[in-house]
């Protein structure tokens, strides 16, 4: 556990003044964790979660990979950037959001607007263990699937650098990882005194 401030604050009392009316948003390829690290994030700091994903499919009455097979993936990308902001404009909150969202630049902007970004950064293995366990990745339908994830590691991994915050997520409890995000939220958004007299 971290050490609270010689106040004796909480790190979750920190984090929720210190977020004000963003939301905490999760980014990161399939399988890095966003939606199990987001809602025990929730649980833990007070907040409500969502799952862009879910709220997609809710919002359109098919699965993702439906949607995907019907309408393409642009079509699919512009209806998810219209539910990430209205998520955001529900917020403060913990999302998270599907593999894609973060690489359109809207999307990013939007973000960037009304939350603060954390990648969920973990290895190509962890993620083909972790998403070899679930057959609904629209993504990974080809004849080599750990082929695929290592391109859109090529790919995204750039893109994901641009977050605010950066979590290693790996084989660990699911709380540990939880706990390393909000020691990095906090770290980012509560710098020690010295370093806020310096940037004065």
């Amino acid at each position: 556990m971290t050490e609270p401030e010689p106040s004796g604050e909480p790190i979750e009392l920190r984090l929720r003044r210190a977020l004000g009316s963003r939301s905490i948003v999760l980014v990161g390829l399939m399988g890095a964790g966003k939606s199990t690290v987001g809602r025990r994030l929730a649980s833990r700091l007070g907040m409500i979660f969502k799952d862009a994903d879910h709220e997609i499919e809710a919002a359109a009455g098919l699965t993702i990979p439906d949607i995907f097979a019907i309408y393409g993936e642009p079509s699919f990308r512009e209806g998810e950037e219209r539910v990430i902001s209205r998520l955001l404009r529900e917020g403060p909150l913990v999302l998270a959001t599907g593999g894609g969202a973060f690489m359109r630049e809207s999307t990013r902007a939007r973000i960037a607007e009304g939350g603060v970004s954390v990648w969920l950064k973990a290895e190509l293995d962890v993620l083909m263990r972790r998403v070899r366990k679930r057959g609904n990745r629209p993504l990974l339908q080809t004849d080599d699937p750990e082929e695929t994830m290592r391109a859109l590691m090529e790919a995204r991994h750039p893109v994901y650098g641009g977050a605010d915050v950066v979590v290693l997520s790996r084989d660990v409890s699911h709380d540990r990882v939880v706990q390393d995000v909000m020691e990095a939220l906090d770290a980012y958004l509560n710098p020690p005194s010295n370093e806020a007299h310096a940037a004065q």
